[in-house]
């Protein structure tokens, strides 16, 4: 069989603007549900583990997640230099996963929903254990769908790839290759088939979505077999953001919870992506060329009375789902903490936990600690305590926002973002804030 045959060739030669799709009555509007990986609905949720245990282990997923945004970004600054090839972002076992349904009959996959990637992929048949990372769910079979089509080279969606990232087999197929700066990596053919959020009909089915089959395929960072993939929601032109198109209006919105909650989180798209309401504030959402992060500018932060300035203008901060933490540049960093320290007038610990930088012990009588104003280009975000402190241990209290140590990274993580509509108009450039009760959404 020609399918049969690709997989074979494709896999010996990998050693050597809007795609096509066509929503089949899309709505004009329509939700998700945002599986935090520490939630009680989470497949990964240790019911053993205390609060702390998974704080701690979000906020190192969050240093890892920093440094492979870092080498992501360091590699992809090269390629434009040097012509080398371009690692998008790495995967690890997520912040939030989504499940998806790929096929005809659909099969339903678990995948880390990254606002920082761009191609979908999952893995896919024919494939053993020396070539993919074990999954405790059958791996998807295109040969089992009536629906599935490869893409050849000549496609549209193919030739949206950087020229690094894919080959032709001999069969004239197109073949991708992801690699990541952990040494994780999906190779596979670059294939359309029909795919829907919901196993139900309340969502719509995308007939002819673009997505990545990979049948070789490593992930470094997640050996628990529960997750067979990544849904891109990032600013390329193979996002599910960017296929959806016109379709959704170009916009989607998030309104995260606490992963302590016993509810989901929820991801939507077209007119229910909108942000409105009281306490609205817009500021420009900037897109990098060959980039597929969504960029904010941050022009300084307040704390109390006092403000302190990062000078810059020209998008300096990633706002990212997918990291716990807020990472500021060093130099910056410092200067905040400073003002943290000066305004809470409190003694810092001499016990900090590693991956947090700043911790101080609550004491009775202690007066709250202010909001933090986050002052993004045209709109102030104002963050309260829950966003920007965490109880860790024994009444030690540590700052969600840390130094970042990675040249050129800084992220807005999603501990600042819980408790607000946050929405992306990627046609209408900008990114809206307003502050929510998530639980009611």
């Amino acid at each position: 069989m020609h399918a049969l045959a690709f997989f074979f060739a494709a896999s010996c030669s990998l050693l050597a603007t809007l795609p096509f799709t066509e929503p089949s009555k899309t709505p004009s509007s329509f939700t998700i549900d945002l599986i935090h990986h520490d939630s009680p609905l989470s497949p990964f949720y240790n019911s053993s583990m205390t609060r702390s245990q998974l704080i701690r282990n979000a906020a190192m997923r969050s240093i890892s997640r920093a440094n492979q945004l870092s080498l992501s970004l360091s590699h992809s600054l090269n390629q434009l230099k040097e012509s080398s090839p371009e690692p998008i972002i790495i995967p690890n076992n997520g912040n939030y996963l989504m499940r998806i349904y790929i096929g005809t009959p659909s099969v339903e996959r678990l995948a880390i929903a990254d606002t920082g990637s761009d191609l979908t992929w999952v893995q896919c048949s024919p494939c053993d254990n020396t070539k993919c990372f074990a999954q405790n769910t059958p791996l998807y079979d295109p040969l089992n769908s009536s629906t599935f089509t490869l893409l050849p080279c000549d496609s549209q969606p193919c030739t949206q790839l950087p020229y690094s990232q894919y080959v032709c087999s001999d069969y004239g197929d197109c073949i991708y290759a992801y690699t990541y700066g952990d040494n994780s990596y999906s190779y596979g053919g670059l294939s359309s088939d029909s795919i829907r959020f919901d196993a139900t009909a309340a969502t719509p089915t995308i007939p002819k979505f673009v997505f990545g089959c990979g049948f070789q395929n490593k992930f470094t960072a997640d050996k628990s077999g529960k997750t067979t993939g990544i849904v891109g929601l990032g600013a390329g032109p193979l996002s599910l953001v960017s296929q959806l198109g016109d379709e959704i209006g170009h916009k989607f919105s998030y309104c995260l919870l606490p992963f302590s909650s016993n509810s989901n989180s929820k991801l939507k798209f077209g007119e229910a992506a909108i942000v409105q309401g009281n306490g609205v504030v817009s500021t420009p959402l900037i897109i990098k060329p060959d980039l597929p992060f969504y960029y904010l500018n941050l022009e300084g932060i307040t704390v109390g009375a006092k403000t302190v300035k990062t000078g810059q203008t020209d998008g300096n901060i990633i706002i990212d789902s997918g990291s716990t933490l807020t990472y500021l540049e060093e130099s910056f960093y410092n200067e905040f903490v400073s003002l943290v320290k000066e305004t809470v007038a409190v003694e810092e610990d001499q016990y900090i936990p590693y991956p947090f930088d700043f911790c101080f012990t609550y004491k009775e009588g202690m007066s709250t600690p202010p909001d933090v104003v986050f002052h993004f280009t045209g709109g102030d975000v104002v963050l309260k305590p829950m966003n920007t402190l965490v109880l860790i241990e024994d009444n030690l209290i540590c700052s969600t926002v840390v130094p970042s140590h990675f040249d050129g990274i800084a992220i807005f993580g999603n501990l600042g973002q819980i408790d607000f509509h946050v929405g992306y108009d990627i046609q209408g450039g900008k990114v809206s804030f307003a502050p929510t009760d998530c639980s009611l959404n």
